[in-house]
């Protein structure tokens, strides 16, 4: 049983015994023992256990981890201190700086973000080496639809932020008119240049939450 340490253990409790999870849970057992996986097993779940349920200001889905070694550690886009930043983590602090400002950080670890209240998730949580997307449809989706569902049907009025096709494709279940949804290409060099840059989805989130009464995120990360 996975335990996050926060109220994502009782709303999630009941998916980890699904038939999906359990084929998902076998499948991962063998890659890890026989591929190069990330991020580690450990930190599969950094997300959910770094902003619990209740304290959810905004979301920032990705599509699944870096697959490049020392990367990934559980957080959609980010990378532990020291590590360089891979050229999709530059453009979105190239867009932040250009939307309010900031100055352009030297790490790229992002749990400040996350201290915030913003929920770094991928719609897929983990990937092998060198190989994007490796892990689609083998559960993840049906794992992280949970969630944001769970998400859609709180109260409290919160940001999607949605980069990227399969970020995207989550839009669906984003029902509740108390939330807005921000969709954007992905902000890699191949996509970034299709509207992500410009996209000015800080401010907009910021001014959103403002608006609703909430305290806006310090996306300041230097």
């Amino acid at each position: 049983m996975v335990c996050f340490g926060n109220a994502w253990d009782e709303i999630l409790k009941d998916e980890f015994c699904k038939e999906y999870y359990q084929r998902l849970r076998q499948f991962l057992k063998t890659e890890y023992r026989s591929n190069t996986v990330y991020p580690d097993m450990h930190n599969i779940f950094n997300a959910l256990k770094a902003t619990s349920y209740g304290d959810v200001k905004a979301v920032i889905l990705g599509q699944d981890p870096y697959h490049s070694p020392n990367q990934a550690h559980g957080m959609a886009f980010s990378v532990q201190d020291g590590t360089p930043q891979p050229p999709s983590l530059v453009n979105i602090l190239k867009e932040l700086h250009d939307d309010l400002g900031t100055d352009i950080p030297t790490s790229g670890n992002l749990s400040p973000w996350a201290a915030q209240g913003v929920l770094l998730l991928n719609a897929v949580l983990t990937v092998r080496r060198g190989q994007p997307l490796s892990h689609s449809k083998q559960g993840w989706e049906v794992f992280t639809d949970c969630v944001i569902s769970h998400l859609n049907g709180r109260e409290a009025p919160m940001v999607f932020l949605l980069w990227g096709r399969p970020a995207r494709e989550k839009q669906s279940l984003i029902t509740n008119p108390n939330h807005l949804v921000l969709t954007a290409p992905h902000p890699s060099p191949l996509s970034a240049y299709s509207g992500f840059f410009g996209c000015r989805h800080f401010s907009k989130t910021n001014d959103f939450l403002i608006k609703n009464n909430t305290a806006p995120i310090d996306w300041r990360l230097a």
